[in-house]
């Protein structure tokens, strides 16, 4: 008798549904404490103060409720003029951008009622003017620590390509626990693109900061690239400091244009007090060359000698 053929039937393999599903998967969700203190949106906040007014908005102190956490709302008004709506679309694309332990942090975007919405780090502190008007003047060695931290951040923004361009006391916010200092405000910042359309010719910022290319563009045409104003204003932020004025002015006189222009344009640059080390009127001196070209770059004033003492 002829044996039958034996069937050799295999049943289908369970294939596990990520090694043939087509559509991509999604992300796992983040971990507890960061899905707990993610802002999803301006219901998640609640007004508690204000923390400052400006000409195209304000800034309140808010409660994030879900983590009992508090952050900076800017609110920026939208408006018909092109030129205001290209400024803060500016803005929303450099915060998005940046991320570094030297700058405040921007936690989210929002758009609502035709205003755009900055969801800020909140820094309690306050400003680093806020702390002149208080405390006057401030030792070498708090400047030092002071200068470190914004050259940190400056350093990472020139490295991304980014220009501040409004460097002064008021941008620059303490927390104050730790003491850390963080660049804030990029309202007139610009990215560099090849055209260089956010060098010397921008005449935006506040004019008692401004380098004299700022203020005088065609005099120094094709001799800087935008990065030499930010560690202008620097050095004149921290001359104020050790001062406990503004360094082209007498104190208590109230600053107008023509007589910063006049100043910075044709006067000398403000000098150091012979009290002052120098390490200090070195550094200084770097920061506050009248030819950009003559500046030293964040990155090389970060090894100056006044933030880096010989220890004998």
């Amino acid at each position: 008798m002829a044996t039958k053929k034996r069937l050799e039937l295999k049943l289908p393999i369970s294939i596990p549904l990520r090694h043939h599903i087509l559509m991509p998967m999604p992300l796992p969700l983040p971990p507890q404490e960061n899905l707990k203190n993610s802002i999803k949106g301006l219901c998640d906040l609640e007004k508690v103060g204000v923390l400052g007014h400006g000409s195209q908005g304000s800034v309140y102190k808010v409660l994030h409720r879900r983590s009992s956490s508090y952050f900076a709302l800017k609110v920026v008004r939208l408006d018909c003029d092109p030129s205001s709506t290209r400024q803060i679309m500016r803005e929303v694309e450099i915060a998005k951008k940046i991320n570094s332990p030297s700058i405040v942090k921007c936690e989210g975007v929002f758009e609502q009622g035709g205003n755009i919405n900055f969801v800020l780090e909140y820094m309690d502190g306050g400003s680093l003017a806020n702390l002149l008007k208080h405390k006057r003047r401030m030792t070498e060695s708090c400047i030092a620590k002071i200068a470190r931290q914004v050259l940190e951040g400056l350093k990472y923004l020139h490295s991304e390509r980014i220009v501040h361009r409004d460097i002064k006391p008021s941008n620059l916010l303490i927390d104050r626990s730790s003491g850390v200092v963080k660049i804030a405000d990029f309202g007139v910042s610009g990215i560099v693109s090849q055209s260089m359309d956010v060098s010397c010719n921008s005449y935006v910022g506040t004019c008692a900061y401004m380098s004299p290319e700022r203020f005088d563009p065609d005099t120094y045409r094709g001799s800087c690239n935008g990065y030499e104003g930010d560690l202008w204003s620097l050095g004149l932020a921290m001359l104020e400091c050790y001062l406990g004025h503004f360094p082209f002015l007498p104190p208590a006189q109230e600053p107008d244009w023509v007589t910063l222009m006049c100043a910075i344009c044709f006067g000398d640059p403000p000098l150091v007090p012979p009290t002052a080390s120098k390490e200090f009127q070195s550094f200084i001196k770097c920061c506050l060359q009248k030819n950009p070209r003559s500046r030293w770059t964040a990155s090389e004033l970060l090894h100056h000698p006044f933030l880096n003492p010989v220890l004998v």
